[in-house]
């Protein structure tokens, strides 16, 4: 059976602003890893079946300096509103089991730290987006508008590899405290764009 969700995300990694990352996987981090929070609040979704709407949730990851060495370690946050079937469903579609956009990077993953269902809160305000959830994670990032720009319309990186698309609005973090699946870090650079997947 098909899936499809939609809604926003947003992140924030160990970088130094911007993470060499998000031009190519194949390039090396700042530091001797990269440790990234991604965060998907989905406004509607489905999965075989199951309505997800509302769902938010979390992956955090710990990845070698060039991400496409793999033995990724990442851990995963469900909602605390959510039901036994809807963290199944979630946690295989983000796992890259359900094929769509997650399928890619699942080869890369060496390690699967836990799933575990946790209260969120996520706030979203024009430039601005922030989580926390439970007292793991605790961030917030402000979308990159640049000088002289009076639109007021941030920058964005364009024609990327990335699973929730190839045009994403380039973000610095404004806080940052992530202790979660022993993955400690202070989130420097980040991103968002809304998301649609389906698969």
């Amino acid at each position: 059976m098909a899936w499809n969700l939609r809604g926003t995300y947003f992140e924030t990694c160990s970088c130094e602003l911007m993470c060499p990352c998000n031009f190519s996987f194949d390039h090396g981090a700042t530091y001797d890893y990269c440790r990234v929070t991604l965060v998907f609040a989905i406004a509607e979704g489905d999965v075989e079946g199951t309505d997800v709407s509302g769902r938010k949730l979390a992956i955090v990851a710990d990845t070698p300096k060039v991400m496409t060495d793999g033995n990724w370690r990442v851990g995963l946050f469900v909602d605390d509103g959510a039901s036994d079937e809807q963290v199944d469903k979630l946690a295989a579609v983000f796992g890259g089991q359900k094929g769509g956009p997650m399928a890619g990077l699942a080869p890369l993953i060496g390690e699967m730290l836990g799933v575990e269902r946790v209260p969120f809160e996520v706030h979203e305000d024009g430039l601005t987006h922030s989580a926390k959830i439970g007292d793991a994670v605790d961030f917030e990032v402000q979308d990159i508008v640049p000088f002289g720009i009076e639109t007021g319309q941030p920058a964005k990186l364009t024609g990327i590899f990335h699973p929730v698309g190839s045009e994403i609005t380039a973000a610095e973090a404004k806080r940052s405290s992530i202790n979660a699946f022993g993955i400690e870090y202070e989130g420097k650079t980040g991103l968002s764009a809304p998301f649609s997947w389906a698969a």
